[in-house]
């Protein structure tokens, strides 16, 4: 079976750009991705069982590249970060604060609570963690970005943060008397 790529181009382009710009709110990314598709398209093209598939074939992998883009787009979930460098103004507000966290760490699941103080603590390795724990080196990854996550909120449940121009915390308050950790 051959497939010119020409008539493919020609053909499905604009259909393809369309299919990615009504899902991507950049233009310049669609463009991009569209792109991408085309280029999985040529190398992938021997593949292809039947060209009676080809539509489908077409779109799955526009589908699968819109979700390789939202993929890298996400944003990590990370907890605010500490200054590196504290004044004496500073300092203590920064060690009421950890004060706060290991409380709220004891709090978690414990698969979650062991793969934190694991990750963050004792500065192991996701493959570290994974082998401990018997699990995959993705669980190790999930499970630490999920208790980073609870523990975010936690936080912004029981504290109300402040932040420096460079998005650092310098100041907290206790949003209620119900916050028994801080």
């Amino acid at each position: 079976m051959t497939i010119n790529i020409d008539k493919i181009w020609a053909e499905y382009r604009t259909k393809i750009f369309q299919f990615i710009r009504s899902r991507v709110e950049d233009s310049s990314f669609a463009e991009d991705i569209t792109q991408d598709v085309f280029v999985k398209i040529l190398k992938k093209i021997d593949s292809l069982q039947s060209e009676d598939k080809l539509q489908s074939w077409l779109y799955q992998i526009a589908r699968n590249s819109i979700i390789d883009y939202y993929r890298l787009k996400k944003p990590l979930l990370k907890l605010p970060e500490l200054p590196h460098s504290i004044d004496d103004s500073n300092k203590n507000v920064l060690e009421d604060l950890s004060e706060c966290i290991m409380p709220m760490i004891k709090k978690l699941p414990k698969h979650y609570r062991e793969a934190i103080i694991l990750y963050e603590f004792d500065g192991k390795t996701h493959k570290d963690i994974a082998h401990a724990e018997g699990i995959s080196l993705s669980g190790s990854k999930s499970r630490v970005q999920r208790g980073r996550a609870i523990l975010k909120k936690m936080l912004t449940d029981c504290c109300q943060f402040e932040y420096d121009r460079r998005g650092r915390v310098y100041d907290f308050e206790q949003k209620s008397e119900n916050c028994t950790d801080c």
